[in-house]
């Protein structure tokens, strides 16, 4: 195997395997261990790459990672003197070994729920919730997190301290909450796991556009929640649709040669019809009857009309448009907001889409996005003006993701 090739595969397993590893290891031992819990995975997986170099991957990568994990940390709380825990888990560290694979299949699903769940403990504010959850759940970085919430890294690395902290304190072990303080819990739980798939989907960091693992990742974990009735809930169905009818179109974005490829240029005989058919089997379920509809209800029928757009033209970009529009009447976001001027300068040209563009700037801040600069290139390019360039180089300056930096530089030329 490649260096190359050993770093894709450890970086696959920890987007997939880090929190399945942590959420165990946390139900085993208890959030009073959370911090060597983490050091221990993380060590793990530096070890990985170490010993899979010149061995080879195992058969189980799984139970190698949790065995390795495990096996660490009671040599950590055995130097600490806990051996009173120890001996109390000592006839579950001989059986786990012995079957590690049959162990982690009836154990893993369980204990993510359950950690989803505890991190979202209505004794933390809800940022604490999002942060804790994501960091111990997807193994998001500070960056990943900065961008996903809008926020610097330094005061996403203090709160993720602080969360910590009140986790340690406050949940003891982790435990699914029965009935009214699951469904207290639940539409946090649905943002986390939205927040989840938006970076798999649109990964902000690194040198793939998507990481598909995370967003099945997202989506195993929303269709594990539907298995649970007091999970039942509109928004869930939403969420579910909205993540198929994104999903069914991955093996379009990327060209033959690895490129990206934008909605325009998208070959869409390659979308994924059975996803997409799902998608519309929970959006149908996920009426809302006199409620208003939720944010992933409107972002799903987008998607959805991305999806049966026959061509780029035939996009029903007034519809979607409209759904912008009821979207930030009833939760106004800036990146929501930004994003709306596609298919506003779709209907109303793009002399109007850069007046909206400017008059949008005027209020919000987008100085350090990429995606506004991207977009207002776009608009001057359709213009023929000359400033087209020198924005469109902004936008790449301010791109972290390579493969979309790549993308914008083929622009240039």
């Amino acid at each position: 195997m490649s260096a190359n090739q050993l770093d894709n595969t450890i970086e696959h397993l920890f987007r997939n395997e880090y929190g399945k590893v942590v959420a165990v290891l946390l139900r085993k031992y208890g959030t009073s261990h959370i911090e060597k819990i983490e050091d221990a995975v993380q060590d793990t997986f530096l070890k990985a790459m170490k010993v899979w170099g010149y061995k080879g991957v195992p058969d189980n990568p799984t139970a190698w990672l949790y065995r390795v994990a495990n096996n660490a940390l009671i040599d950590v709380l055995r130097r600490l003197k806990k051996s009173s825990h120890l001996e109390e888990n000592k006839s579950i560290e001989t059986e786990e070994s012995a079957n590690d694979e049959v162990l982690l299949e009836n154990v893993i699903s369980d204990s993510q729920l359950q950690l989803v769940f505890a991190c979202c403990d209505p004794s933390l504010s809800e940022e604490h919730q999002i942060i804790l959850s994501l960091k111990l759940i997807g193994g998001f970085s500070n960056k990943e997190l900065a961008e996903a919430l809008l926020k610097k890294e330094e005061a996403v690395a203090k709160s993720f301290t602080r969360a910590k902290k009140k986790f340690r304190k406050e949940v003891q072990m982790l435990r699914i909450p029965v009935q009214m303080g699951l469904q207290s819990r639940l539409f946090v739980v649905l943002r986390v796991i939205y927040l989840l798939f938006t970076e798999g989907y649109a990964a902000s960091t690194g040198s793939q556009v998507i990481k598909r693992d995370i967003c099945y990742e997202a989506l195993r974990l929303a269709l594990l929640l539907q298995e649970n009735k007091y999970c039942q809930h509109p928004n869930l169905n939403a969420l579910i649709a909205l993540m198929c009818f994104h999903s069914s179109r991955f093996d379009a974005r990327l060209n033959g040669n690895g490129t990206l490829a934008t909605l325009e240029f998208q070959d869409r005989s390659k979308y994924n019809l059975e996803l997409i058919q799902i998608g519309i089997y929970h959006l149908e379920r996920a009426g809302t009857l006199d409620k208003m509809p939720s944010n992933y209800h409107l972002e799903a029928a987008r998607s959805y009309y991305h999806c049966e757009a026959k061509s780029f033209e035939k996009t029903n970009w007034k519809s979607i448009l409209h759904l912008y529009d009821v979207q930030l009447k009833q939760q106004y976001s800036p990146m929501v907001a930004l994003n709306r001027i596609v298919p506003f300068a779709k209907i109303h040209g793009p002399k109007k889409g850069l007046q909206e563009l400017r008059e949008l700037s005027s209020t919000i801040s987008f100085e350090n996005s990429g995606l506004f600069y991207a977009i207002k290139a776009e608009l001057l390019k359709e213009m023929d003006d000359s400033q087209y360039r020198s924005v469109l180089e902004k936008a790449i300056d301010l791109t972290q993701n390579e493969l979309v930096k790549a993308h914008l530089r083929n622009k240039l030329e």
